[in-house]
């Protein structure tokens, strides 16, 4: 008899892990999903800035042409995407619950593609920088914006300096 439940005692936690290995998959596949759904384009190369080198140069302009450019692309992909599914997936559920539910996921999904849309707009106004050789320094002061920043935020517009005043103006302020 003992034997036995010490068998079943074995079988369940096998079955135990095994169920917890199956669950590890799943997340570690759902956190694979939504990096790749992230709105930050991260299919680049970071700059190896060689010393006494210019900043922005010809060779800094082409990278951050190429990191705007594929971003760009990312996100008019995703705007296909996203007209597709909702042409595919809409449906007239009898179901008012159902209904419900596509209808706020799809205005979640309009929300986040709304605000991809302006994300775009950013984007292009910082590639009419780089044309016009304005990209990389700080409307406010001038100041060089940094090869580092803009890899973390290609469509900066402020220096580290001038964006940290203007958060705390803006918390103080409530603008």
């Amino acid at each position: 008899m003992a034997v036995k439940k010490k068998a079943v005692k074995a079988a369940a936690k096998k079955a135990v892990k095994k169920k917890a290995a199956v669950t590890k998959k799943a997340v570690a596949k759902k956190k694979v999903v939504s990096a790749s759904d992230d709105s930050t384009y991260t299919n680049f190369t970071p700059y190896k800035e060689k010393k006494g080198e210019e900043y922005m140069n010809p060779k800094q302009v082409e990278h951050f042409r190429a990191i705007l450019e594929g971003w760009k692309k990312q996100l008019m992909d995703k705007v296909d995407e996203t007209v597709h599914h909702m042409q595919d997936e809409a449906a007239n559920f009898p179901d008012p619950n159902d209904r419900a539910s596509q209808e706020s996921e799809f205005a979640m999904e309009l929300r986040t593609r709304d605000r991809e849309r302006k994300l775009i707009k950013k984007i292009d106004e910082s590639l009419a920088n780089l044309d016009s050789g304005d990209y990389g320094f700080c409307e406010s002061c001038g100041v060089e914006i940094g090869i580092r920043r803009l890899e973390a935020r290609p469509t900066a517009t402020q220096c580290i300096d001038c964006k940290t005043l203007n958060e705390i103006r803006e918390k103080q302020f409530g603008k």
